[in-house]
C-alpha cells in the first residue's frame, strides 16, 4: 500500500531534467526567502512603510494580486494540465479540483472582496509574487498531470491524510479571511475607517498569530502528501519560508 510513485519522466529525459531541475531551483528560492524575509518582512500589507521606491512604479492593488496569483495558480496550471498532461485518472482531476478551488478562491474571489489598506502596490511586489507562483504552479500541475497513481490510490492513506488536511487548512483559512474582513467592514460602519489593520481575536486568533497563514501551510501540507512528490513537498517548504517568518513579524507588530 506504500508503495513508492515511480519517478515519472522516465522515458522522457528532457521532461525529467527540466522538471526536477526546476524542483531543486525551487528548495533554493525556498532557502533564499527564509533568509530574506527572516531579516526583513516583505513591504505589503501592514508592513509597508510607503517607501517602496526601489520596488518600481506601482499599479492597482487589485489588479496586481489577481496576476501574480491567478495568472499562474488558475490559467497555467489549466493550460500545462490540459495541454501537456498525459494521464487523465480519477485521482489527478481530483489533485487538479483542489488546486484550483484554492487559487480561484485567492487569486480571484479574495482580491475582488478584499478591502485593500492602499489602493496601489509596487510593481516589484506583484512580481515578487508572480514569478514563483509561475515555477510552483508549472510543477505542481506537471506533476498531477503526468504521475500514474496507482489504482484505487483513493484509498490509499497518503491520499486519505492528505486530503482531509488540505480540506481541513482550505476552511481554516477561508475562515480567517472572512473574519479579518468582516472585523474591517464592522469598524468602517463604526466611523473608523474600513481600511486599516485591526486585531481579530477568537478561535484559532487566540493559539496563533496568523490562522490564514496557518490553514494555508496546512493545505499544502495536505497537498504533499496527498500528491506523494518532491513538486508538491517543495511548494510546501516554500509556504513556511515565506509564512513562518511573515507570522513572526506579525506577532510582534501585534504586541
Amino acid at each position: 500500500m506504500f508503495q513508492l510513485l515511480p519517478w515519472t519522466f522516465a522515458v522522457d529525459t528532457v521532461h525529467f531534467w527540466v522538471h526536477y531541475g526546476l524542483v531543486c531551483l525551487g528548495f533554493l528560492l525556498g532557502v533564499i526567502t527564509i533568509l530574506v524575509q527572516l531579516a526583513k518582512p516583505a513591504p505589503y500589507g501592514k508592513f509597508d512603510q510607503g517607501n517602496n521606491e526601489s520596488w518600481g512604479f506601482t499599479i492597482n492593488q487589485r489588479l496586481g494580486h489577481i496576476l501574480s496569483d491567478a495568472t499562474p495558480g488558475v490559467l497555467l496550471f489549466l493550460l500545462v494540465f490540459f495541454l501537456y498532461g498525459t494521464e487523465r485518472q480519477y485521482t489527478n482531476y481530483v489533485f487538479l479540483g483542489l488546486w484550483q478551488a484554492h487559487y480561484i478562491h485567492r487569486g480571484i474571489i479574495h482580491p475582488l472582496v478584499m478591502r485593500y489598506s492602499k489602493a496601489q502596490v509596487p510593481l516589484g511586489i506583484t512580481l515578487g509574487g508572480l514569478i514563483p507562483n509561475c515555477i510552483f504552479s508549472f510543477l505542481c500541475a506537471d506533476w498531477i498531470s503526468s504521475a500514474r497513481y496507482p489504482d484505487k490510490y483513493y484509498y490509499d492513506p497518503r491520499f486519505i491524510i492528505g486530503l482531509l488536511l488540505f480540506v481541513s487548512g482550505y476552511v481554516t483559512n477561508k475562515w480567517a479571511d472572512i473574519k479579518l474582513r468582516s472585523l474591517r467592514k464592522q469598524k468602517g460602519t463604526d466611523g473608523e475607517g474600513s481600511n486599516g489593520y485591526y486585531i481579530p481575536s477568537g478561535g484559532l486568533f487566540e493559539l496563533v498569530a496568523c490562522p490564514n497563514y496557518f490553514g494555508e501551510l496546512v493545505e499544502w501540507l495536505g497537498w504533499a502528501v496527498g500528491t506523494w512528490s518532491l513538486s508538491g513537498l517543495a511548494w510546501m517548504l516554500f509556504g513556511c519560508a515565506t509564512f513562518i517568518p511573515r507570522a513572526a513579524h506579525t506577532r510582534k507588530w501585534l504586541v
